[in-house]
């Protein structure tokens, strides 16, 4: 059965917002019947951005909307996993799957962001070390929630060795919350989202090159006789959606972004360009899931705009 087309809002939150801006956006994305509502993990911001109040954190932040929202699909895009321990990090995304009643979604990346790092004193490996940890990582936290109640889980490797884990707390969702694995590697990340993702992400990237890697994973899914097909492939795009030229000028200089840079990059124009180039990703790379890169998070009629003149376009 071909899956549904989904939108979905993904937020930038290091960039300068409150958890009260964040629960604005997720209650207006709900109301106005959005799929889900996705944020970055990161603890700096990047680029010019103040980054005024200061960062807020990924899984918190998901515990509270887990709570103050009833529908929306919530999770990362991408958490890194040089931030936390791979059997805590299995435990907080457990319990947060709980509080929201099943809603959790978990990306996982290797972490790349080294001014992050240095700023708050995490450690930051060579990109080797940094990529082995991501697959103990996923080995670790998926090998936790399969385990049977009642068993154990015993973990011995390059980084990280668990003995006689109980294993618990278990997700709602079984065998697991959604995994989600992304990035532009042609090599070990294919192979790593065959052995562990339930949905493959391309942020910020052109469709030719999406299909490109897209088809890497296809093929490391066959070297292990896993079916692609299983496998949700999405994207990530930065979004500026205006009813006119006018308002889509407004929006890319709120954003500090030139529209002609958007429509080339971007999701960018008004809602009859937008889902023009919708209709082109998928049928060009066979997308099922789009994440709406929201950069002002203040402008909750951008939200509402693209959900009545955008997703209504869709078939």
């Amino acid at each position: 059965m071909t899956e549904e087309f989904k939108l979905r809002i993904f937020t930038e939150p290091q960039q300068g917002a409150t958890y009260d801006d964040l629960l604005r956006v997720a209650r207006t994305a709900e109301a106005a019947g959005y799929d889900a509502f996705f944020r970055s993990d990161h603890y700096l911001r990047m680029g010019e951005s103040s980054g005024l109040p200061g960062p807020t954190d990924a899984w918190l932040t998901l515990a509270g909307l887990a709570r103050e929202t009833s529908r929306l699909r919530l999770g990362t895009l991408m958490s890194a996993a040089t931030f936390r321990l791979p059997g805590p990090l299995a435990v907080s995304v457990a319990q947060a799957d709980q509080m929201s009643g099943g809603r959790i979604e978990f990306g996982l990346g290797s972490g790349w962001y080294e001014e992050e790092h240095t700023a708050y004193g995490i450690p930051f490996p060579p990109l080797k070390e940094r990529f082995e940890r991501y697959s103990e990582q996923l080995e670790i936290i998926t090998g936790l929630w399969a385990t049977p109640e009642g068993e154990t889980f015993d973990h011995s490797g390059t980084h990280y060795r668990l003995s006689e884990s109980p294993a618990l707390p278990k997700p709602v969702q079984r065998p697991r919350p959604p995994v989600l694995i992304g990035g532009g590697g042609k090599k070990r990340t294919p192979e790593l989202a065959a052995r562990f993702a339930d949905e493959f992400n391309l942020p910020f990237v052109d469709q030719e090159t999406a299909a490109a890697q897209f088809e890497r994973v296809g093929r490391a899914c066959a070297e292990i006789d896993r079916d692609p097909a299983e496998i949700v492939r999405s994207a990530a795009l930065v979004l500026c959606v205006g009813k006119d030229e006018a308002q889509v000028a407004r929006r890319a200089e709120a954003i500090g972004r030139d529209v002609t840079e958007l429509r080339a990059n971007g999701l960018a124009g008004t809602p009859a360009e937008v889902v023009d180039k919708i209709g082109q990703w998928r049928r060009n790379t066979g997308i099922t899931r789009l994440y709406l890169q929201v950069l002002d998070l203040s402008d909750l009629d951008h939200i509402e705009l693209v959900a009545s003149e955008v997703a209504s376009g869709l078939d």
